[in-house]
């Protein structure tokens, strides 16, 4: 891994532009985000293409570049939260990793799709936060998970507890925290933009893929050596999926699938396309403590 640089945090007045890298999304949720950033007393900008539509996408390739590279290289921006997810991202990485994105960086914020600029911005060596977008942001700070939002763009670090469950792998890792949703990041295998590597700690969650695939990259993980090297690993939330011939849920598969290993697994964390969607640093120093005592943790270092 570089060096990992870390935006700075956010002050009264900075500007959060909203981009829509990928699908389109609908006015009201991004309206409904705007007046919670304005609460907070930051200056949202909502781009020229965000509310957009091009067929699935919120634009064409081309306008959605626009958008974030303004937004990426404005030196007024101090953030960019892309309003949703979906399918897209993939479209413009190239020409996003042209930009001289270290030279100002600025935290990126999204989950799901938005996973593979996460995978973009580690290439940089450059710290981003996975995290609600706008429906979630909308519902302000008494959202628990808008609330650390918020406070991880003020510069707080987060220390997440969270019930146990019972495939739980005991023990305590240190290490790099990467990861996102599997299914986007495994087509990024073998790119320049691959997080998926040794000696992290790394998080996943899905959705809406049978357990079949879900179990075929992660063989693919073992074969090449990667999930036996990783120092831990962080199960999210699969959701909306079957039951297969095979297994009746993901977290039975993957429990099998990293049998052979030592390193601590935490199951059924609170991370994925759920209500309870925990805003996770990535790129930054944490700590996993898998516990007998049913209460485990991950807890954000400072440096």
């Amino acid at each position: 891994m570089k060096n990992i640089t870390f935006p700075r945090p956010l002050k009264k007045g900075d500007k959060i532009a909203i981009c829509s890298p990928a699908g389109y999304i609908a006015k009201e949720k991004v309206e409904g985000a705007v007046r919670q950033l304005r609460r907070q007393g930051w200056e949202p900008v909502v781009m020229p293409h965000a509310l957009g539509r091009w067929g699935h996408y919120s634009g064409t390739p081309e306008e959605r570049y626009s958008d974030m590279a303004a937004a990426l290289t404005d030196p007024e921006v101090r953030a960019v939260l892309c309003s949703r997810g979906g399918y897209g991202v993939v479209h413009i990485m190239d020409d996003l990793a042209k930009l001289p994105l270290a030279d100002d960086p600025k935290w990126v914020i999204g989950f799901s799709d938005i996973s593979a600029l996460h995978a973009l911005m580690a290439s940089k060596g450059i710290a981003s936060i996975h995290s609600p977008m706008a429906a979630q942001i909308m519902k302000g700070e008494s959202d628990v998970d808008t609330a650390s939002l918020f406070g991880i763009l003020r510069g707080e670090r987060p220390a997440y507890v969270f019930p146990g469950h019972d495939y739980d792998r005991y023990g305590i890792a240190t290490g790099t925290l990467l990861g996102g949703n599997l299914a986007v990041l495994a087509e990024l295998i073998n790119t320049p933009y691959d997080i998926l590597r040794p000696d992290t700690i790394l998080f996943l969650e899905d959705v809406s893929e049978p357990i079949y695939k879900i179990e075929r990259i992660f063989y693919q993980l073992r074969l090449s050596g990667v999930l036996g090297k990783v120092r831990g690993l962080i199960v999210g939330q699969f959701t909306e999926y079957k039951p297969d011939d095979n297994y009746a849920d993901m977290e039975t598969m993957i429990r099998d699938l990293v049998a052979p290993y030592s390193y601590p697994v935490a199951f059924n964390v609170p991370c994925g396309h759920v209500d309870h969607n925990i805003p996770l640093i990535e790129s930054a120093k944490v700590t996993l403590k898998v516990s007998p005592s049913g209460s485990n943790s991950i807890i954000f270092h400072r440096s």
